[in-house]
């Protein structure tokens, strides 16, 4: 039989579960001894709907994300910026992303859809923002994702959106944009 003791004489707790961890603690004023105990068995010491505690991540066991690009959308690094964003003949929506970004996971189907459906009036690129802190700090790009839309090596104006966008108003963004572009 455990007992768990304490400074105080007045509590002492007795229980025949087995110690799980104790936990010793000096201090100036007193000292005490803790001992924890595991949940009692039930059942038989079988417990219904146990689910294990999920483990701490490490940088072995962290998941790891990436952000891919399919047959739409291309990576670019800043080397590649000037020939393929600003000396570009079409427009091209720029995306900045992160791969611990879950915004920018969500809405990556929604542009790659985009970049397959405005192909031929559209270029999509993303740019990763950790790889690439030059571009994030020239274009000012403080939430992720954002998109912005270039035309003749200039941002277009009022084209930056920041955060997560479904692909339905993802799809009305690009078609207003395109329209504002074709008027001016």
């Amino acid at each position: 039989m455990e007992t768990l003791l304490s400074s105080s004489p007045s509590v002492v707790v007795r229980s025949s579960l087995s110690p799980a961890r104790t936990i010793a603690s000096p201090s100036k004023l007193h000292s005490a001894v803790a001992t924890f105990y595991s949940t009692p068995p039930v059942n038989g010491g079988f417990r219904r709907n146990h689910h294990p505690l999920p483990r701490p991540f490490t940088s072995s066991t962290a998941p790891k994300f990436s952000i891919r690009c399919g047959g739409g959308v291309k990576e670019i690094k800043e080397s590649e910026f000037r020939s393929t964003v600003l000396e570009s003949s079409r427009p091209v929506l720029v995306e900045f992303v992160a791969t611990w970004c879950g915004p920018c996971r969500l809405i990556s189907p929604a542009m790659e859809s985009v970049a397959q459906e405005y192909g031929d009036r559209l270029e999509v690129v993303k740019i990763d923002h950790d790889a690439n802190p030059q571009l994030i700090q020239e274009y000012r790009v403080y939430g992720l994702p954002t998109l912005i839309l270039f035309r003749d090596g200039q941002e277009v104006a009022e084209s930056r959106r920041e955060g997560a966008i479904t692909k339905a108003k993802l799809k009305e963004y690009v078609d207003s944009l395109l329209e504002t572009i074709s008027v001016a």
